[in-house]
């Protein structure tokens, strides 16, 4: 078993954070001290045990995230890479990315992680205005992130980074005034998110307080037209509804997602998809880091679930992922992952309308948004997919 359609990568989650954003409501924790030692081990087991399920495989990308993954020891980080090839055809450029916060107990590490065999740093600056840190509930500073933007570029190859926009009260000109700034560090990667309120989040008892107010959908659109405007002015393409790169600086990661290829994933909370003798399957991990550390102790993993998805059920995700990227989806592609064709897998009413309103293209090549159907995604897939969206 070598390649997979669509790609084969690994996804560890680190859970634990030094502070919790209140807009996150992603699988972090706060925690004091961390035996490191028992972290390594266990998610070198549960590592054994995926490994051996996907063995021969070619493995073309693995990504840390969190949590603050950047809070792991480099020893944990160099210990997952240095097995890889125990059960895995690694691929001789393979990516594999750190995420890391730029506060300046983590960046001290660069090196370390470096040396460890990470080879591309995502970085969760948000901001460089000290006044929407605050807001986001961030730990660092502006001057904080640019010096953590530069020591990474000064260790790292491929280093890319995160903000958020659309915030309370922000206008075009005051994003468009961040965007250029962080336009100016050239790192051919920017991951570029508009704020949303997530259930379960501090933010969201606030805004339904009304403590604060959200853009309106115009300015939202606004905002995301000057973000596409002046990232292709830079030489960026829009390879993902929130992400941009220069040509050859994508995330490859990212895109084994988006292209509906397999992944394992390891750690509290993570998700999998493999695909098993034609068979596509999700997996999810047990979330809390003290009981997924219990079930490793025990079985040698902590799946929760590892379950087959329905045939439309994953004809919808195939839709739902690619429509993501300016590529789209490939028939070829979906072809070969779905075992259906993709005109027969789409309401043809709908996507005659969507075509007709520009909101998307469908031609030889595949199914794809224009830049107008990628600010209506969701309507988009519900309306392709009606009875799935």
């Amino acid at each position: 078993m070598n390649s997979v359609p669509g790609g084969f990568g690994l996804y560890v989650h680190w859970p634990f954070c030094i502070s919790k954003c209140p807009y996150c409501d992603f699988n972090s924790h706060l925690t004091g001290a961390v035996d490191h030692a028992a972290w390594r081990s266990s998610l070198l087991r549960e590592l054994d045990h995926y490994g051996n399920i996907t063995r021969g495989r070619r493995l073309e990308t693995v990504f840390f995230g969190g949590g603050t993954p950047s809070l792991m020891l480099p020893e944990t980080t160099a210990a997952v890479i240095e097995a890889l090839d125990t059960y895995w055809n690694v691929a001789p450029n393979i990516e594999i990315t750190l995420e890391a916060n730029p506060s300046s107990v983590e960046t001290q590490k660069f090196a370390d992680f470096r040396s460890a065999g990470v080879n591309r740093v995502s970085l969760g600056v948000q901001s460089f205005r000290d006044c929407d840190l605050a807001f986001l509930g961030r730990s660092h500073t502006g001057n904080e992130a640019q010096n953590a933007i530069a020591l990474a570029q000064h260790h790292f190859n491929r280093v890319s980074f995160d903000l958020i926009y659309a915030l309370p009260d922000q206008s075009v000109k005051s994003w468009a005034g961040q965007l250029q700034q962080a336009l100016s560090f050239d790192t051919g990667h920017l991951s570029l998110y508009q704020l949303t309120i997530e259930k379960g989040t501090p933010f969201f008892a606030e805004h339904k307080k009304g403590i604060f107010r959200m853009p309106d959908d115009d300015l939202s659109a606004d905002l995301y037209e000057k973000t596409s405007e002046l990232t292709s002015e830079s030489g960026f393409c829009s390879y993902e509804i929130s992400n941009y790169a220069v040509l050859g600086q994508e995330s490859r990661h990212n895109l084994t997602y988006w292209r509906g290829g397999d992944y394992v994933g390891l750690g509290p909370g993570a998700h999998g998809r493999l695909t098993i003798k034609g068979d596509r399957f999700r997996t999810e991990q047990v979330s809390l880091p003290m009981n997924w550390l219990s079930a490793v102790a025990k079985t040698g993993h902590a799946t929760r679930n590892f379950e087959l998805i329905p045939k439309a059920e994953h004809i919808t995700e195939c839709l739902m992922m690619g429509l993501r990227m300016s590529t789209g989806v490939d028939r070829d592609l979906f072809a070969i992952q779905t075992g259906k064709q993709l005109d027969a897998s789409i309401d043809q009413s709908n996507a005659e309308a969507l075509v007709n309103a520009g909101l998307v293209e469908l031609d030889e090549k595949g199914l794809r948004t224009t830049n107008l159907g990628r600010l209506r995604l969701n309507g988009v897939i519900a309306a392709l997919a009606p009875a799935f969206g």
